[in-house]
């Protein structure tokens, strides 16, 4: 059993993320789910994107670390495309990670530091994806593959953004299953708390 951390992407925390928690859940896992747009959520990317904007991109990563400040170390920090950015962060800073699933975006590692020795990771995204594939996340993942002891990059056909969230028009359900079954198959080999 894994306890996870995970944190939504840019349109808010939406049935599809919601979901994605369950299955985890499911699976034998505890899994918080922090509302970082305080209740927010949004029909277009768009609309997320300019709403994170409005609050400030910093600070919208900010809520995402003060919501870790009352959970145990040994976390596996997790988040989609916007909500990668604490995700990361805290995976590389706060000591103890139990690991990290960083889905549909990456950022150099040397915008947190360096990669924690030790601390495994996933990161996956689509080939075509524009803001993945085309804005230097996937570049910014190989090299986290490169650096990390234990990661793996798991790159799908399409070019779809927020694929692996259920709700939205964007999912991709052969992609998001296998990301998902991907994802299962990593907290379970994680060391037991």
């Amino acid at each position: 059993m894994a306890e996870v951390l995970l944190f939504h992407h840019a349109q808010g925390l939406t049935e599809g993320v919601l979901a994605l928690a369950d299955t985890l859940r499911a699976a034998g896992h505890v899994v918080h789910t922090p509302d970082l747009y305080d209740g927010h959520t949004f029909d277009s990317l768009e609309e997320g994107v300019g709403y994170a904007q409005q609050v400030g991109f910093g600070a919208v990563m900010e809520r995402g670390v003060r919501a870790a400040e009352d959970l145990p170390a040994g976390l596996v920090h997790a988040g989609i495309s916007l909500g990668v950015m604490p995700a990361q962060r805290l995976a590389q800073t706060r000591p103890g990670a139990a690991g990290a699933l960083l889905l549909e975006a990456c950022v150099p590692t040397s915008e947190f530091g360096s990669w924690p020795a030790g601390v495994p990771v996933q990161v996956h995204g689509m080939d075509a994806d524009p803001f993945f594939a085309l804005e230097g996340d996937v570049d910014a993942a190989r090299a986290l593959v490169e650096e990390a002891d234990d990661a793996e990059l798991f790159v799908y056909p399409g070019d779809r953004h927020l694929f692996s969230d259920s709700s939205l028009a964007s999912y991709d359900a052969t992609a998001g299953t296998l990301l998902t079954e991907r994802m299962l198959a990593f907290l379970a080999r994680l060391p037991r708390p």
